[in-house]
């Protein structure tokens, strides 16, 4: 157990470079040095770990903690992993609670709003380019863009895009059960149909409990990479609760590329803005409390699981969904942040830096403040 914890504290405090870089510290250690788990069951982990919802890396933790120490592993694993990552949030936290509105940050924070646009689109475009193969998965992607910029739920589109891929990847297997793929296929229409006009005129002010049961919520259905928790955020808090401010909501998304560790880690900085340390709590254990219960529940099925059609079928809906979600979230940044000619010098630069030259979103997002300092002293 000192074993297991000490190096899942190691890759957390070290584990920058997002999901991928993570996971593959992860084969490295427990794979490659240890011999833990042979390649094959380590593939079979990551393959479950992109059909059930939440942060990949941090369920492939969880899942190593159960397969070397059952529950206890689990605990252990998870905790240790996401631990090192919530410490550096508060600390951020707290110091943009104390200073975030001085003028000198405030320069800073500029130029970082306009570059974590740009790596929010460098992730669409790299997580977007090998699905773009399937059609169902970019014509599902278009369509939940467009809706989403129409206001409708993300948990709504997510499930509808879902049934539709379930539908589409059983197509050949279920022609012949034509009424009653008729009206299953009817239903996400009524699902998204039932979404509008739903959300609240007037929000109610935040409590510790409903701040708990809203992450709880985004914890139990986020597919895809961790830039998609962006989307549910925009949609929650600045949207419908206004407990966020759009530009609060870049910052906190600013602070998850300095940290190490999992993205998710955005939902602890979230939480300390709006209601101190109980808030931080209660978000932190809300977003990730779910992966825990999902890989409990799954890793005894994790074959099965795996080669499953529907599951299959509900996994491309849901990706195609998530990569929509962050590309409307992208054009909604978009219109309300760059509205200058510096800002956007910075968005191109650094979408250009972690596109083409691949550089660390960590390195780009620190040049971007330095940059967005310079031009703001300059007056241009």
């Amino acid at each position: 157990m000192k074993e297991l914890a000490l190096i899942f504290l190691r890759l957390g405090a070290i584990g920058f470079g997002g999901p991928a870089a993570h996971i593959a510290m992860m084969e490295e250690e427990v794979v490659k040095r240890r011999q833990w788990l042979s390649h094959e069951y380590f593939l079979d982990l990551l393959g479950a770990t992109n059909i059930i919802p939440g942060p990949n890396s941090t369920e492939m933790a969880i899942h190593i903690g159960f397969v070397r120490a059952g529950w206890r592993g689990v605990v252990i694993a998870g905790v240790c992993f996401i631990f090192p990552a919530i410490i550096i949030t508060l600390i951020f936290a707290r110091l943009y609670v104390d200073y975030g509105t001085l003028p000198r940050v405030t320069q800073f924070i500029w130029g970082i709003r306009a570059a974590v646009i740009a790596v929010v689109l460098a992730a669409v475009y790299r997580l977007g380019k090998p699905m773009m193969k399937k059609p169902f998965v970019a014509l599902s992607g278009a369509a939940v863009c467009v809706l989403s910029l129409f206001h409708i739920g993300e948990i709504t589109l997510l499930i509808a895009a879902g049934i539709l891929g379930i539908l589409w990847e059983n197509r050949n297997s279920w022609k012949q059960r034509g009424p009653a793929i008729l009206l299953i296929g009817l239903l996400p229409i009524v699902i998204i149909q039932a979404d509008f006009g739903t959300r609240p005129v007037v929000a109610n002010p935040p409590t510790v409990a409903a701040l708990g049961l809203f992450f709880i919520k985004i914890g139990s259905i986020l597919y895809g990479s961790g830039y998609v928790l962006i989307a549910f955020l925009q949609g929650g808090l600045v949207d419908v609760n206004h407990w966020l401010t759009q530009t609060q909501l870049l910052d906190a998304i600013a602070v998850g590329q300095f940290t190490p560790g999992p993205v998710l880690s955005t939902a602890t900085f979230v939480g300390y803005l709006m209601l101190g340390f109980p808030g931080a709590a209660v978000s932190t254990a809300g977003i990730f409390l779910p992966s825990f219960v999902f890989v409990l529940v799954t890793a005894p099925f994790v074959p099965r699981l795996r080669k499953s059609a529907v599951a299959s079928g509900f996994l491309d809906g849901v990706n195609g969904a998530s990569l929509g979600l962050m590309l409307a979230v992208c054009i909604s940044l978009c219109t309300s942040t760059l509205t200058s000619t510096g800002s956007w010098l910075i968005f191109i630069i650094a979408a250009i830096a972690v596109i083409r030259w691949n550089i660390h979103a960590a390195w780009v997002v620190g040049g971007a403040a330095i940059l967005g300092w310079l031009i703001l002293a300059s007056g241009f």
